[in-house]
């Protein structure tokens, strides 16, 4: 075993008195050690129920004949985040939660480890650890919130959001908002719509290391603890077949699971977090790839943002593996790829059917034939930027109107909330990405704002930034290069007319070459935001979005 390196012979008595400072008894030693990485947290609506989910991991390890062994991670809960300088924070996180459980894992010499995350970052940066430890890996994530009837109206998250913008504009009283602020988030789970904890919970689930349900099954349902206890019972099979995530995380694993991104209509944050994960499994993902997935995979779901759907409404309907065999009868997934079950992708969906042709379409009867996401090209964005297609009303596909610019996320809110954006306006938020942030806030505050004040058919919106997966409406982001590294939307001004065509993955300023070269030659890079601390460092070393936002020479 792994572990023998801490407990095996004589010379490891001074690390087994350790271990039986913490009461492990010789028998629960001689066990294979699995580490259990425990994100649960007081401040995370997603992580405050993760010591149950643990505990339930705990009961199966020990029935499969393991020591569970738990430690923490951190995580930050981006919805508390949002806004304010601790959105600055949230990306930033997912580096320091793959180095954390990579220092836990490898300095413990764990045989296995299961890991249990549950919201935004926190899954992609586990997912990263899990990559670079490459021991036996499990995940089971601690599952949607749900989303409850109020009034008429399916609520969540997203809905308070939209009901401030409402409250602005004069449509909604500010008790009917607090109503929407008591109603719309009803206990703990991942935010419930296919925003981008639950979209990574699902991609999980398609990569192969999390079990069929771990992406959709309720957090508050009793079969989520009974898929914890599974959880722990499989991570002793995958130690004893050394089942590792090299062994899982393959090139085919990863065009599965952008095939399935596209088929569910995720957040546009799996666009940053894929990428980076591959990175760590030693594969590369060209942005490109992602529009050739998107034109030959059918958009068979719209959850909320892009629907009045939601994760329990995918859950009810078959959940991921029904999405996965829907997707099949086209032949547009590779089904012989080893997953968490031991089984391959196709056996794991031989049982499953879609239950409810509603919420998961038919691959002969999509929502349209081609994906969810778009990556998009042009003079303001050579490197590329990217939407999520199916949240865009139908009328906004194909825009021109005149750029607003603002340097910051709180400039361009101020303009929102005070009337200055009227219909046909495209609103530019620039110095947002990963090093201008630093830490490329979601902008979702403005995005909202938009919606609910009811002009998201009529405006525009693009960023260096990124998005939350609630964002709704013809909303751009991750516009590469960031303008703090000299990318050319540094240089569009107030009035320019900018151009966006979503069908044909096209965004432009409608300047000319000339133009756009003079004012970059005129441009100079701001002072940085913050020099210190951890976001100082990370601001020197983070890399662009399109390259998913990892850290150079990592």
């Amino acid at each position: 075993m792994k572990s023998d390196v801490i407990k095996k012979g004589v010379e490891k008595a001074p690390h087994r008195s350790l271990l039986k400072a913490m009461g492990y008894t010789d028998e629960e030693i001689r066990r294979p050690l699995i580490g259990i990485a425990n994100s649960k947290s007081e401040i995370i609506p997603g992580h405050i129920h993760l010591d149950k989910i643990a505990e339930a991991v705990k009961a199966g390890i020990r029935m499969a004949g393991g020591t569970p062994v738990e430690f923490g991670a951190i995580g930050v809960c981006d919805g508390i985040a949002m806004g304010h300088t601790g959105m600055k924070y949230s990306l930033a996180t997912r580096e320091l939660i793959a180095d954390s459980c990579e220092s836990m894992g490898l300095a413990h010499s764990f045989d296995g480890i299961v890991f249990i995350p549950n919201c935004d970052k926190i899954v992609p940066g586990m997912l990263m650890a899990a990559a670079r430890i490459n021991v036996p890996s499990i995940f089971i994530s601690g599952g949607p919130m749900l989303s409850i009837m109020h009034n008429g109206k399916q609520l969540d998250y997203n809905s308070v959001y939209e009901a401030v913008g409402a409250y602005k504009a004069g449509t909604m009283t500010e008790e009917e908002v607090r109503e929407y602020e008591d109603n719309a988030c009803p206990g703990c789970g991942s935010c419930s719509g296919m925003f981008t904890a639950n979209s990574m919970n699902c991609l999980t689930e398609v990569l192969g290391l999390g079990l069929p349900g771990n992406g959709t099954v309720p957090a508050v349902y009793a079969e989520r603890i009974r898929l914890a206890k599974m959880a722990g019972m499989k991570i002793m099979e995958l130690v004893e077949k050394d089942i590792k995530p090299s062994d899982i995380l393959t090139e085919k694993a990863f065009e599965n699971a952008l095939a399935v991104d596209m088929a569910l209509g995720c957040s546009t944050n799996s666009v940053l977090h894929l990428p980076a994960i591959a990175h760590e499994a030693g594969i590369e993902i060209n942005l490109d790839i992602i529009n050739e997935i998107s034109s030959r995979v059918p958009n068979l779901c719209k959850l909320a943002p892009a629907g009045h759907h939601h994760v329990q409404d995918l859950y009810a309907a078959g959940g991921v593996q029904a999405v996965i065999n829907e997707l099949s009868k086209k032949g547009l997934l590779h089904l012989d790829l080893m997953t968490v079950t031991g089984k391959t992708v196709g056996e794991n969906i031989a049982k499953s059917k879609v239950r409810d042709y509603s919420v998961i379409r038919s691959i002969d009867d999509p929502y349209s034939p081609t994906g969810g996401i778009a990556i998009l090209r042009g003079n303001i964005a050579p490197d590329g930027a990217v939407v999520k297609r199916s949240a865009v009303a139908p009328e906004m596909l194909v825009h021109s109107g005149p750029a607003r610019v603002f340097d910051s996320e709180e400039e361009a809110i101020r303009a929102i909330y005070g009337g200055k954006i009227v219909k046909g306006d495209v609103v530019v938020i620039r110095y947002e990405g990963p090093k201008g942030g630093p830490g490329m806030r979601e902008m979702l505050s403005p995005t909202s704002a938009i919606a609910g004040m009811g002009l998201d058919k009529d405006v525009a919106l693009i960023t260096d930034g990124r998005f939350s997966g609630a964002t709704r409406g013809a909303a751009i982001g991750h516009i590469s290069p960031e303008a703090m590294e000299g990318g050319p939307i540094a240089a569009v001004r107030e009035g320019d007319i900018i151009s966006i065509d979503i069908p044909n993955g096209k965004i432009n300023a409608e300047i000319s070459d000339e133009e756009l070269k003079r004012r970059m030659a005129e441009w100079k890079a701001p002072q940085p935001r913050i020099t210190k601390g951890y976001l100082g460092r990370y601001a020197k070393l983070v890399t662009s979005a399109s390259t998913g936002a990892v850290l150079k020479g990592v």
